[in-house]
């Protein structure tokens, strides 16, 4: 019996899923899925992968399609082809160059307003110049 590190579900790129897919292993799609991905391992999105759904995971890397919303626990990381339409809520965000995202981001942990007390306190940001890298 092969232990959770051992595991993975393959989608081949043929196949097409309309509903949704849950589990405790890891889960690499080259296919299309149509429905929610809720997963406690590693979601893949290959090449030609594309994915139309909420999803939620630990990890993931995505090098396909995804339209939908994402919640990873840990990182997640868009590849150079990839292309995601959605919101992202994760710890760790990692965007390549060439890879298209949009939608809205939210990392790290749940980050307190200031309040009004506070942000009087705050310096005024004056001939603010972008950063250079």
């Amino acid at each position: 019996m092969a232990t959770k590190e051992q595991e993975i579900t393959q989608i081949g790129h043929s196949v097409t899923i309309k509903g949704d897919i849950s589990g405790n292993s890891d889960v690499r799609i080259a296919g299309t899925v149509n429905g929610s991905v809720t997963i406690e391992g590693e979601l893949i999105v290959e090449r030609q992968g594309y994915i139309d759904g909420e999803i939620k995971t630990n990890t993931a890397v995505v090098a396909g399609s995804v339209k939908g919303n994402i919640e990873c626990s840990g990182k997640l990381v868009l590849e150079n082809a990839s292309q995601f339409i959605g919101n992202i809520k994760t710890k760790q965000l990692i965007i390549q160059e060439g890879a298209i995202f949009q939608g809205n981001c939210q990392m790290g942990a749940a980050q307190a307003k200031p309040t009004a007390q506070v942000a009087a306190q705050q310096p005024p940001v004056k001939d603010a110049k972008p950063l250079s890298l």
